[in-house]
């Protein structure tokens, strides 16, 4: 596979890697979940409407091709009977309770419906990954997936080992997560397809960086080959 970051390194950042021999091949353990970060309105606009930019000013361009992605994902995740979980990045409409990223962008409270703010259409979960009953959904402030929520005690609750992060933003939500995934000592995997950003320099660079570091970042083919093993191996038990 040629990843999508390869462009970027010059033969002196190969040699680098090569000497510490990074972005080693961690694998993937036997109890996966699932985890579906920030697929809302406001990541993706509606899909096909001329006005998206407009209208949903932090909208990524790539969201809803990852999207169709991520649908395969779920659908194989149910099919295995694995733990699904949504985050949705929340903020009080009329306290702001976000903090440091206002300051940072400029979104705060009365800048539209088509934000993040509760209550809002921005907020939703996209249509195409809608949870079923009984699938988790967490509300989360900040960029983690992990912090501020119950989350980690949840896939413990579950006897997870293997986190399958997929959504949005690459270099925010995702990276924020995986990030913590490693540090909790889960394996990783991050179907590189079914991961998006609003600017592809940092895409990329952040798939490099946690293929790198944190995760197995690896083609969403390989991830549903993994998921079927996952489901053969429960039916035949």
């Amino acid at each position: 596979m040629t990843t999508s970051w390869d462009d970027y390194l010059t033969e002196e950042d190969r040699a680098v890697l090569a000497r510490g021999k990074w972005a080693m091949k961690s694998g993937l353990g036997k109890r996966p979940a699932l985890l579906l970060i920030d697929c809302q309105y406001y990541m993706t606009g509606i899909r096909g409407a001329p006005d998206n930019a407009e209208k949903y000013p932090l909208a990524c361009p790539t969201g809803f091709a990852a999207t169709d992605h991520m649908m395969k994902l779920l659908a194989a995740s149910r099919e295995a009977a694995i733990p699904v979980i949504f985050t949705r990045f929340a903020v009080d409409p009329v306290v702001d309770d976000v903090g440091m990223f206002h300051r940072k962008i400029g979104a705060g409270i009365g800048r539209g419906e088509n934000l993040y703010f509760t209550g809002t259409h921005g907020c939703e979960i996209v249509d195409d990954l809608k949870p079923l009953p009984g699938e988790i959904v967490l509300d989360k402030k900040k960029k983690s997936a992990f912090f501020g929520t119950p989350l980690l005690s949840l896939l413990i609750d579950r006897g997870v080992d293997t986190c399958i992060v997929v959504g949005g933003s690459t270099s925010n939500c995702v990276r924020a997560t995986v990030v913590d995934c490693e540090q909790y000592n889960f394996f990783c995997a991050v179907p590189e397809e079914a991961v998006y950003d609003r600017v592809q320099i940092t895409h990329r660079i952040n798939l490099f960086d946690m293929n790198r570091s944190y995760a197995d970042v690896m083609p969403v083919a390989d991830v549903l080959a993994y998921l079927k093993g996952i489901g053969d191996a429960k039916k035949a038990a």
